[in-house]
């Protein structure tokens, strides 16, 4: 059950979104219907550009899934692997940076491997994610896109993680994790002064963010404009931060919702 001090997101005062400077969103469930990212908002993402208004996706999918998504939407930039690698056009070229140094890349790879052996070893049905290929600074145990965990597995999975000092989210799809001291909210907030010399910090009432999951907590509770979609009802039993608003939709649609009232504002 959605907690009554959640509001609806048509509820949100216009002059409020008046002073909007950017979005940042995630991706799998939020951005995408069905694994896709449908038409409609591909639209919404080239009208809140158009209007001034940048939108930033913060994802745990990894820097190789990402680059076309960075390369062919109208995103300002895509911050992956849990606020560990940005991709974003500079000077007509694709850009990718890291929030970690090529040693310690280096070297946490190794480690990576170590856990993703014994989280394979130790936990039955546990299966690396597809998209493990393209993951530079983390690994990802698959839940619900190709493969199903249950609750109980999840949960063994995140303590192997944390055991070995790793950091460990759950997305919709995908248990997340990695070493080091980074997040989608440093992600973010490094994006946001590299790219548009911002202080996320300072502004943080005046940017939205969109999420569908109980990885998206954090922003949640930074973000006093966080609006979660339709579908984050899904995770209601688990989630501990809700964000202030809800849209009627879900998924693809609820993001385009957030988009329209946003445009809507500044019309």
């Amino acid at each position: 059950m959605i907690p009554p001090h959640v509001q609806k997101w048509d509820r949100c005062e216009a002059r409020v979104l008046r002073t909007v400077r950017g979005v940042l969103t995630d991706i799998d469930d939020t951005l995408t219907t069905e694994g896709a990212i449908p038409m409609g908002v591909a639209a919404a993402l080239a009208a809140l550009r158009q209007a001034g208004l940048p939108v930033i996706a913060v994802t745990g999918r990894p820097m190789g899934w990402s680059l076309p998504i960075a390369e062919h939407t109208p995103l300002a930039a895509v911050v992956a692997e849990n606020g560990a690698v940005a991709i974003f056009s500079e000077s007509g070229k694709l850009r990718v940076e890291y929030a970690q140094g090529e040693a310690e890349r280096a070297a946490n790879a190794i480690r990576l491997r170590v856990v993703a052996a014994r989280i394979l070893a130790s936990v039955p049905g546990s299966t690396l994610a597809r998209d493990s290929a393209g993951r530079v600074t983390d690994i990802a145990v698959d839940h619900s896109e190709f493969a199903h965990l249950e609750p109980a597995a999840i949960e063994a999975v995140v303590r192997v993680m944390r055991a070995e000092g790793m950091n460990a989210t759950v997305s919709s799809i995908h248990i997340n994790g990695w070493f080091g001291a980074h997040t989608k909210l440093t992600g973010a907030a490094w994006i946001c002064r590299r790219l548009l010399a911002r202080d996320l910090d300072a502004e943080r009432g005046q940017w939205v963010y969109v999420g569908d999951s109980t990885n998206d907590q954090l922003m949640f509770a930074h973000f006093p404009l966080s609006v979660g979609v339709a579908n984050l009802a899904d995770f209601a039993d688990r989630l501990t931060q809700w964000p202030a608003y809800i849209t009627a939709f879900d998924r693809g649609r609820g993001f385009v919702e957030v988009a329209e009232r946003l445009l809507a504002a500044r019309s």
